[in-house]
């Protein structure tokens, strides 16, 4: 007897998508810069905290591929060539998250403040309703 895993279930029906999901989230999720947070603000709103210290607003942007959330920054670090540093432990460095968004959920807004990077999440629930499919004769 085969083992059968969770896309491939035969009560399972057009999840075949969750597999590939589930496989570039955890390729995505390697790198741990920059550190974040994902905390539960109401019964259907979420909030993502990304650790930011010295990015500014020009130097991010927030998009929405598909129903992935895509984080990317990168810093300009404007006048250092003028600039002579004895140590240096401060990268200007770039990054790239993603973070996958289930159906319904849609990004409310986000706001920069004191080095954090604060994007709120709402998930609209679907009406449930109760369709009648006729059937038809042959």
């Amino acid at each position: 007897m085969s083992k059968l895993t969770f896309p491939s279930h035969p009560l399972l029906l057009g999840f075949d998508q969750m597999e590939r999901l589930v496989e570039r989230t955890a390729r995505n999720g390697a790198d741990g810069y920059p550190p974040f947070n994902i905390e539960v603000t109401g019964p259907h709103s979420f909030r993502i905290t990304l650790a930011l210290a010295g990015f500014r607003e020009d130097d991010l942007s927030i998009t929405l591929e598909g129903r992935q959330l895509v984080v990317r920054g990168q810093q300009t670090d404007a006048g250092s060539e003028d600039r002579v540093f004895l140590h240096r432990g401060i990268a200007a460095r770039q990054f790239q998250r993603v973070f996958a968004l289930g159906d319904g959920v849609d990004v409310a807004k986000a706001a920069l403040s004191d080095g954090l990077l604060h994007i709120d999440l709402k998930r609209h629930e679907p009406e449930e309703t109760v369709q009648i499919i006729r059937i038809d004769r042959k």
